[in-house]
């Protein structure tokens, strides 16, 4: 493989893996400070890079008339509400559960265009779903069923983790109009932007400015990574990957997010890799990948 080849290989790569280890990060941080400053402070270090890499690209506009409406029920669903869920899903869900669990966004995007788009669902795209389905059953029941039966199925976390890649995937079909008229960095720009301005006013409503003194020096470097790494380098190395290699290979690297978010929390966090999660990932991996299938 040539160098220049191998180059947006890496960057695949490396977002990935940033995105698989943060949800580790989120859940140090929520362990320190509320979800909302964590959002918060995370967007503030974030956006200011990724406002550099459109800059560069020559890629910045403002949006025009009725787009500001759509920009801010992008940047409400993708980021306010959708961070919420996520951050506050982490303070009870695992980190590895909670990988797992988004890795089915694809199955639901698919259902929604089914549905609202008319696309064709074929027989395969239908048994995956369903694959995907029987995963998420298995990792958060952690293989034992008869959980379902007590009422004892997981916690009020993995309920909120769930409703944020359902909301992932409603956000993701309503995205798609914004690309036909806009580059995916200047579109995550904004989303990211006006997002984060929301969630700035219940933030200072709220008085959670004061919070950011409880940051210790772990928790600290859990912002940085989200801020930094998770938000900024490794957005602009997912564009830069997209823009070089045909779309099926660069989303193909998607499937590593959970298993290193799976070895990360284990090493981070010392959660436990069990039979279950093990079993139940595979089979959401193999039921993701019937979803994306061509043909």
């Amino acid at each position: 493989m040539s160098k220049p080849k191998l180059i947006p290989y890496l960057e695949a790569l490396f977002a990935v893996v940033v995105w698989g280890a943060s949800f580790i990060a989120t859940k140090i941080a929520v362990g320190q400070i509320s979800p909302i400053a964590v959002v918060w402070i995370r967007f503030a270090m974030g956006i200011p890079i990724l406002f550099a890499a459109v800059a560069l690209r020559k890629q910045f506009a403002f949006p025009k008339g009725s787009e500001w409406l759509y920009f801010t029920l992008l940047g409400f669903l993708g980021i306010t509400f959708h961070q919420w869920l996520q951050s506050n899903g982490l303070k009870t869900a695992q980190a590895t559960t909670t990988a797992w669990i988004v890795a089915t966004s694809p199955a639901f995007i698919a259902i929604l265009a089914w549905l609202i788009l008319k696309e064709k669902l074929k027989f395969l795209q239908s048994s995956g779903i369903v694959l995907a389905m029987i995963g998420v059953l298995v990792v958060v029941s952690k293989g034992d069923f008869s959980t379902l039966a007590i009422g004892r199925f997981g916690t009020a976390g993995d309920f909120l983790i769930l409703i944020s890649a359902v909301n992932w995937a409603v956000f993701s079909i309503l995205s798609r109009h914004g690309l036909k008229n806009h580059p995916s960095t200047r579109l995550t720009f904004w989303v990211m932007t006006i997002g984060w301005l929301i969630t700035s006013v219940a933030f200072f409503a709220q008085g959670k400015m004061v919070e950011i003194t409880q940051l210790d020096s772990r928790g600290w470097w859990a912002m940085i990574f989200l801020g930094i790494f998770t938000t900024g380098f490794a957005y602009i190395a997912w564009f830069d990957a997209l823009a070089q290699l045909p779309a099926a290979q660069t989303g193909a690297f998607l499937f590593i997010e959970p298993p290193s978010s799976m070895i990360v929390a284990a090493i981070v966090l010392k959660e436990q890799i069990t039979p279950a999660a093990i079993l139940g990932g595979a089979v959401i991996l193999i039921g993701i990948w019937l979803v994306n299938r061509q043909g």
